[in-house]
């Protein structure tokens, strides 16, 4: 894998670009987790994706600090929009135009599953003596069945499997089975945990 910065400073490919977000925000000291596709390839099937969602507990007085890190033309990063995005606990984007790949950055919200999550993280390398912090497999699985339920595609149906096949009794399942209750998605739940029992 090349360095997380190309000799110019920029990003090669979506490994780079997330580990120039991840040492950014180590470096800043805020606490963050891999979610989505590829934290699901983490723990489950192989597959290729381009997207990088990462959920980013960032507060309003390191706003600057942490555009700092991604400064234009080599980033589209606007402070105006990370600013708005941290005072409505929504999600801004980070476009790096020279490849055209960009990250979703959630920023957390001060709900119980959010700090749940954020204190289960789990460290994995991702090449070069780089370690990410990504959401342990439990919470990507509840995050999946929540979009599941939200938006009902199969995808993500698909990757759940994926995980509970690789990671096996590895997984917390009382854990799940909890929180599902308590985020709404215990029928879903459900469906995947008697679907992988079946097989």
């Amino acid at each position: 894998m090349a360095p997380a910065d190309s000799p110019e400073g920029q990003p090669q490919g979506p490994a780079e670009l997330l580990a120039h977000l991840a040492a950014s925000l180590e470096l800043l000291q805020i606490r963050y987790l891999v979610t989505g596709s590829m934290a699901t390839i983490a723990y489950g099937e192989p597959r290729f994706t381009n997207d990088i969602d990462v959920v980013v507990a960032l507060l309003g007085d390191k706003i600057d600090a942490f555009c700092a890190r991604f400064p234009a033309p080599e980033y589209y990063c606007p402070r105006h929009m990370v600013a708005d995005a941290v005072r409505k606990k929504w999600q801004f984007n980070i476009i790096h135009p020279a490849s055209g790949l960009k990250i979703d950055v959630i920023i957390a919200t001060d709900s119980d599953f959010d700090r749940s999550r954020l204190s289960r993280g789990e460290r994995i390398a991702t090449g070069d003596n780089a370690f990410v912090s990504f959401a342990s497999p439990e919470d990507v699985i509840l995050k999946k069945l929540v979009y599941y339920r939200e938006g009902g595609s199969e995808k993500h149906l698909r990757d759940i499997a994926g995980v509970l096949k690789v990671q096996g009794d590895r997984v917390d399942r009382t854990y799940i089975t909890a929180w599902a209750d308590r985020l709404g998605v215990s029928a879903e739940w459900g469906l995947c945990a008697g679907d992988q029992k079946a097989r």
